[in-house]
């Protein structure tokens, strides 16, 4: 990946993970957070759930530190996040929806302004 596309990446990484580390990470340890997500087979902890504890490792580098792969990694939450966004969610009662937790887990929170 080109330094751009780096660029590119990180800026738009920024604006899907709204979420501060610190506040990620107390999210993550939550039941509400656990209660969500899909999970393969044999494995304890949903996707969404992993990647979020990826995210805050992501979060706490620096930013010449990071790699391609954490780049890729930073490209699959921009997307993740922008799909999710765009189903809208629920009708009712978004602050406590499954579709609103499984974005916190991914380091956004659709109801931060």
């Amino acid at each position: 990946m080109s330094q751009p596309d780096h660029e590119t990446v990180w800026k738009e990484f920024g604006e899907a993970v709204n979420m501060a580390p610190a506040e990620l990470e107390r999210w993550l340890a939550t039941e509400e957070s656990r209660s969500v997500g899909w999970s393969q087979d044999g494995e304890g902890e949903s996707v969404g759930h992993r990647e979020g504890r990826r995210i805050v490792e992501i979060k706490h580098r620096r930013k010449a530190d990071l790699t391609d792969d954490d780049y890729a990694h930073m490209r699959k939450v921009v997307g993740y996040v922008r799909r999710h966004l765009a189903q809208g969610g629920p009708e009712t009662d978004k602050a406590g929806s499954r579709w609103r937790y499984s974005l916190m887990n991914w380091g956004h929170d659709p109801l931060k302004g």
